[in-house]
C-alpha cells in the first residue's frame, strides 16, 4: 500500500517549510532535436514518471513483481536502453535532469521496442526522498557522474554519506549499489565513502574495484576517458542491513 501522507518537496515548499535542497547536477539544457521532441511528446504518457505524483508502486507501474533497478543519472540513455533490452526480466527506472537526453532515451527505447523502462525528468535526490519506496530496488546505478575535480568542488560530489545512507534506505537486503568512474580521485574517494557507510560490503575479492560487469554496455564516457588515458573503476556494494 502507497503511503499518500508521505509529502514530496513541492508538497511541503507550499506548506511554507524550508526544504534544504543538495542538487546533484549543474542543469546545463540543450536544445531539444526535432525527433527528441516528437518523443517526449508522443511516449511520456506511458514511459515518463513524474516527481510530483509521490511515491510510486513498482508492481502496479510495470504490472509485474521483477526485481527493480534503478539508474541515476543516465545521459542520452544508450546504454540504459540497451541494458533493458538485454534484460526483459528486470524493471529498470532512469533519473535524467537534462530533458534532450530524457528525449533520446525515451525515442530509442521505442525504437528498440523496450516496454521495461520508465523515465524520470528530475533531480535524483528529490525523487529518491520522495517517489521510491524503501526497500524496493535489487540495484542502483551511477555511472560516470560529474567527478567536480577540482579540490574545492568535491563536495558538490553526489556520493557522499548523505546520499548512499538515502541508497541503503532504497535497496532491499542483498541489493547492490554499483559506481563507475574514470577519474580516480573520484574512485578514491567513493571507495572511502562506501568503506565507512554502515551497512554494506564490498563485492571485491580485494576490497576495492570490481572488473566491469558484463551487463554494463560500453559507453560515450568510458571511450573518452580511455581516450584521454584514464582508467575506469567499478566499485560494487551490496546491502547487508
Amino acid at each position: 500500500m502507497i503511503d499518500r501522507s508521505h509529502k514530496t518537496v513541492e508538497q511541503a515548499e507550499q506548506e511554507g517549510k524550508y526544504i534544504r535542497k543538495v542538487r546533484s547536477f549543474v542543469k546545463r539544457e540543450g536544445r531539444l532535436t526535432n525527433g527528441q521532441a516528437k518523443a517526449l511528446e508522443q511516449f511520456w504518457d506511458t514511459m515518463g514518471l513524474n516527481h510530483e505524483s509521490g511515491l510510486i508502486d513498482p508492481s502496479a507501474l510495470f504490472g509485474n513483481n521483477n526485481p527493480v533497478v534503478l539508474e541515476i543519472g543516465f545521459g542520452m540513455g544508450k546504454s540504459l536502453v540497451e541494458m533493458a533490452k538485454n534484460a526483459p526480466e528486470l524493471n529498470f527506472i532512469g533519473v535524467e535532469v537534462h530533458r534532450p537526453g530524457v528525449g533520446a532515451c525515451i525515442g530509442l527505447a521505442q525504437e528498440e521496442g523496450v516496454n521495461n523502462l520508465k523515465v524520470y525528468e528530475h533531480d535524483a535526490i528529490e525523487v529518491l526522498a520522495d517517489c521510491i519506496p524503501a526497500e524496493c530496488l535489487t540495484t542502483v546505478q551511477l555511472f560516470f557522474p560529474d567527478p567536480w575535480h577540482k579540490k574545492k568542488h568535491h563536495k558538490r560530489r553526489i556520493v557522499q554519506a548523505s546520499f548512499v545512507e538515502a541508497i541503503r534506505e532504497k535497496l532491499k537486503v542483498g541489493g547492490v549499489f554499483h559506481m563507475a568512474t574514470d577519474w580516480e580521485n573520484y574512485a578514491e574517494c567513493m571507495l572511502e565513502d562506501m568503506t565507512s557507510a554502515p551497512g554494506f560490503n564490498n563485492l571485491s575479492e580485494n576490497n576495492d574495484y570490481v572488473p566491469r560487469p558484463d551487463s554494463r554496455p560500453l559507453t560515450k564516457f568510458e571511450d573518452r576517458g580511455q581516450n584521454l588515458g584514464h582508467g575506469v573503476w567499478d566499485l560494487q556494494f551490496s546491502r547487508i542491513s
